[in-house]
């Protein structure tokens, strides 16, 4: 393997960026992390491989991690609301403990991270996140007790079965729905204005909407009063025909009308027809109201993740 100009040797083992050559090895990390039920995440596109970072030791690769910008704030939300650049770090099972290579490996994540920090607009904060399954303690004790992270909130995983009945939920008359296909930029910005209304600490943002535009089958569905969104959400398909169902949101004036129960039958049954025998979404495990509805429905808990955050700050590692 030959070394090149930025690669970080550390005994045996080589710290760098992700390359095409790596995607063998890639896979037998992905294989051994997947069976111990870990949160993984994929390289994704070769642009994205900037953002990868990967251990190689006697031909193996024994660690990844990679970062990527996940919220980010627009002008006008209060003071308080922080970018969110979110990092995944993963070593092979029997290495989960192995603090000296996840050390290694998060140095340089926390180095990226501050440069993708600096193309955030500089009137909000950034906070560095972790995300993990509940089980994972070895990588959670690593990020909380080693680094430093402190604990920012919990959501649950939850999935249905579309091969169950669905319930007809009706909307009321004075409402229309609509699926949308959002294919021009001023209708990403309406979008992600209305999205950002809802969600003022945490907005979705253009990158991550595209990247959800690219996934097989995507499309948004709103419910309208008159001209007026009212109601939202996307849903699309992931590997094995899963449904995805993703940012459920009706505008504070008109909750409690039923609208997101619709919203959800009409995702699911858009779902069903794709092919899908059953569908995911996750919720905050602090908002009841949500949770309820998703119960209501026919969700049920599947998996617990846990996330964590730091500030993150040029001066420091936390």
């Amino acid at each position: 393997m030959n070394a090149k100009a930025g690669d970080i040797h550390l005994g045996e083992r080589i710290i760098r960026n992700f390359r095409q050559g790596d995607m063998p090895l890639l896979g037998e990390l992905y294989q051994a992390v997947s069976a111990a039920d870990s949160l993984f995440w994929w390289v994704g596109d070769q642009e994205n491989w900037g953002n990868v970072f990967c251990a190689i030791e006697d031909g193996k690769m024994v660690a990844k991690g990679q970062v990527g910008i996940f919220n980010v704030i627009p002008p006008g939300c209060a003071p308080n609301c922080k970018h969110h650049i979110y990092v995944n770090l993963k070593a092979v099972p029997q290495r989960e403990r192995d603090y000296e290579i996840l050390g290694e490996m998060y140095k340089m994540l926390y180095e990226h991270a501050l440069v993708l920090k600096r193309t955030l607009p500089e009137t909000y904060g950034t906070y560095l996140c972790v995300g993990n399954y509940a089980h994972e303690t070895g990588n959670n004790t690593f990020f909380t007790e080693e680094i430093g992270f402190q604990p920012l909130e919990k959501l649950y995983s939850m999935k249905r079965s579309l091969e169950e009945p669905l319930l007809a939920l009706p909307l009321d008359n004075r409402y229309r729905y609509r699926l949308w296909k959002m294919v021009s930029a001023e209708e990403e910005e309406m979008y992600l204005k209305l999205e950002a209304e809802v969600w003022p600490e945490a907005p979705l943002g253009l990158e991550r909407l595209r990247e959800y535009k690219e996934h097989p089958g995507w499309i948004a569905m709103n419910v309208l009063e008159g001209d007026m969104i009212i109601g939202s959400t996307m849903a699309w398909l992931e590997e094995g025909d899963v449904g995805v169902i993703e940012d459920v949101f009706v505008r504070e004036p008109w909750r409690q009308r039923g609208i997101a129960k619709h919203l959800l039958y009409r995702a699911m049954s858009y779902l069903q027809a794709q092919g899908s025998a059953s569908v995911k979404l996750e919720v905050k495990a602090a908002n009841e109201t949500a949770l309820s509805l998703y119960q209501s429905v026919g969700f049920v808990k599947d998996r617990e993740e846990h996330r964590f955050y730091l500030p993150l700050q040029e001066e420091g590692h936390g």
